[in-house]
């Protein structure tokens, strides 16, 4: 069985599979990369809730940014919100997002 959560027009925001959920690329509001990452790491804590988990269960992470410069301001929010008993595996690039407003996006995949 597949729940989707919070689908839209092209995608879900989540999809719960085998015991698996992995969300879509999360963006978030802000003027910067601190506020942006606060925002979306709200948002993947909601919808890991959602489909019945949490941070301590994440197995793996992507991080897109828009300028790699912002690296160090990210892992600053990042670090805060991350289980150190947990710790996923992580790929961080630097990538040219959907928006020109957006310097961050971050997916997730989490046991359930």
């Amino acid at each position: 069985m597949i729940k989707r959560i919070k689908p839209g027009k092209r995608f879900c925001e989540a999809v719960v599979v085998n015991g698996v959920v992995t969300t879509a690329g999360v963006t978030g509001d802000g003027a910067d990369a601190v506020a942006q990452t606060r925002d979306i790491l709200a948002t993947i804590d909601s919808l890991l809730a959602e489909a019945g988990t949490s941070k301590a269960k994440l197995i793996s992470a992507n991080i897109w940014l828009r300028d790699i410069a912002h690296f160090s301001q990210m892992n600053e929010v990042w670090d805060q919100w991350v289980d150190p008993n947990n710790l996923p595996v992580r790929a961080t690039v630097e990538a040219r997002l959907a928006a020109p407003e957006l310097l961050v996006e971050i997916q997730v995949t989490a046991l359930v």
